[in-house]
């Protein structure tokens, strides 16, 4: 049996190489750290990584360090989690995106309840987006009662390359599903630029999972995973001539077996991209769940094609967002994240897979 079980697994991998995805040990990569205490929860504040523990009615809070191969917890007796801010016409769970461009903030409004899917923990989606421009003019855009905001926040990027910002955030269509929607100003209005199809059925969702420049063109991407709940497939756009677009090079690509979100959870930053220098390729590395959320996957543009590496699996599921820091001060970013189990995990950056 151990010999079937060694042949098949070399199979598998022959497999994968194949396809441009290699699996890889984590040893050496991750160190993982059990508090003492449960973890309520993790979040970036600045240039740090705080865990909080504790009970929510008593919860204490800790900065994450790395040193060698040891993870450590600060405790931080002063330390008050910064208040989210708040507008009277925002979506109640809505979060306000904050700008450095031509807008200064934007945010979803408009609570309704049209759309019953509650993808995002409750049945309150929005029907509008605001935003604040840096000359203090207020601008909005209303949807038309077919389709709802399944998001909590309008992300802010310079998708063309113009120096202003574009909004990028999910449409949801009551009986078509979602659709990967670009707003930006225009003429004292804010504008529909560009959208993706929608997936094609009710309650079907997608879920950005960043954006950065992946392929080392010189331009930005969007990285999208459809249908995060059920076997999801990680795409890129590119917002070309008013058009959000599918491709590299004229090429098509996409990829099956991704999540970044875990249904009925607020959380929707499940994925980080970090650059780890051209040991890695042109672009950016982007880090997100498997399709389980039972492991790490890594996607990165080199020698000519997108590649995927899939990282050991852990017992209990990954539960918090990911986040991006350098810990131990080496110039380099680290990835991390929680488990289920209260387990925190740092990805290192290792030596860069060997091209198949």
């Amino acid at each position: 049996m151990w010999w079937l079980s060694t042949r098949w697994r070399a199979l598998l991998l022959s497999l994968l190489a194949g396809s441009g995805v290699t699996a890889a040990s984590a040893e050496g990569e991750m160190v993982r750290h059990l508090p003492g205490q449960p973890l309520t929860a993790l979040f970036a504040d600045g240039g740090r990584i705080i865990a909080r523990l504790g009970t929510p009615q008593g919860p204490d809070f800790y900065s994450l360090g790395l040193r060698g191969d040891k993870a450590f917890l600060t405790r931080l007796p002063n330390y008050r989690r910064p208040a989210m801010k708040r507008r009277n016409d925002m979506l109640p769970d809505g979060v306000i995106t904050r700008g450095n461009r031509d807008i200064a903030a934007a945010w979803l409004t408009g609570p309704t309840q049209r759309y019953d899917h509650g993808v995002l923990g409750d049945a309150i989606e929005a029907s509008g987006v605001r935003v604040q421009k840096r000359d203090g003019q207020v601008l909005s855009f209303t949807l038309p009662k077919d389709s709802v905001f399944e998001d909590r926040r309008a992300r802010l990027v310079d998708l063309d390359g113009d120096g202003g910002d574009e909004l990028l955030v999910v449409r949801s269509y009551l009986a078509a599903g979602a659709a990967l929607a670009v707003l930006r100003p225009k003429n004292d209005a804010l504008v529909l630029v560009a959208e993706t199809g929608p997936i094609g059925l009710p309650h079907r969702w997608l879920n950005p999972a960043g954006v950065a420049d992946f392929d080392g063109d010189g331009r930005l991407e969007a990285a999208v995973v459809v249908t995060p709940h059920i076997g999801g497939t990680l795409k890129f756009f590119e917002l070309r001539k008013n058009r959000l677009r599918l491709e590299w090079l004229g090429e098509e690509w996409s990829a099956p077996g991704f999540s970044n979100h875990a249904m009925g959870s607020p959380i929707q930053t499940m994925a980080v991209a970090v650059d780890w220098g051209q040991a890695w390729g042109k672009g950016q590395v982007l880090h997100l769940p498997n399709a389980r959320r039972t492991g790490l996957r890594q996607v990165f543009f080199k020698d000519g094609g997108y590649r995927i590496r899939d990282l050991a699996r852990h017992e209990r599921h990954i539960v918090t967002a990911l986040f991006a820091a350098d810990l131990d001060e080496d110039g380099w970013k680290e990835v991390v994240y929680g488990l289920g189990n209260g387990e925190l995990v740092i990805l290192r950056r290792s030596p860069a897979p060997k091209s198949q």
